[in-house]
């Protein structure tokens, strides 16, 4: 005895059009919001590289201050008299002295690399711990 099944009962093989079009357009959106997201994520975290070698550098350059009574002279670089190196230890920025006299200074850390682009700009501090950002889209608030 030959029954005829009717098409619904049939067992699919497969996706059909529709369904995989569906999938693709569902890992699209997420695609779309995560990777911003991530991005965004990645650069923060190199942020931190920056504030961090602008606070040890700062630091350092008090404890100068303290035995010598100025922040004259003080110069950065990997020779042996150096204070501080040019780069972050992450190496995502460059650090420079903008300013330096007998009884102040201010340094930059300078965007480098893959951070580039990022929108909080180049930070810098000051002898009175004054935070600032210079070529930022953003306030300092939200990047410091």
């Amino acid at each position: 005895m030959n029954v005829h099944r009717p098409w619904s009962s049939r067992r699919s093989r497969g996706f059909t059009l529709i369904e995989l079009m569906i999938a693709v357009a569902v890992i699209g959106i997420l695609a779309g919001v995560a990777l911003p997201s991530y991005r965004e994520q990645v650069a923060s975290a190199r942020r931190a590289d920056a504030k961090a070698a602008l606070l040890e550098l700062a630091q350092r350059m008090e404890r100068v201050y303290t035995e010598q009574g100025t922040y004259a002279n003080i110069r950065l670089g990997s020779a042996a008299g150096d204070l501080y190196p040019t780069v972050s230890p992450q190496r995502h920025y460059t650090l420079s002295i903008v300013r330096q006299d007998a009884s102040g200074f201010q340094i930059r850390a300078t965007r480098s690399g893959a951070q580039a682009s990022d929108a909080c700009g180049n930070y810098t501090y000051d002898q009175a711990g004054t935070r600032g950002l210079e070529s930022s889209a953003r306030p300092v608030e939200k990047c410091w």
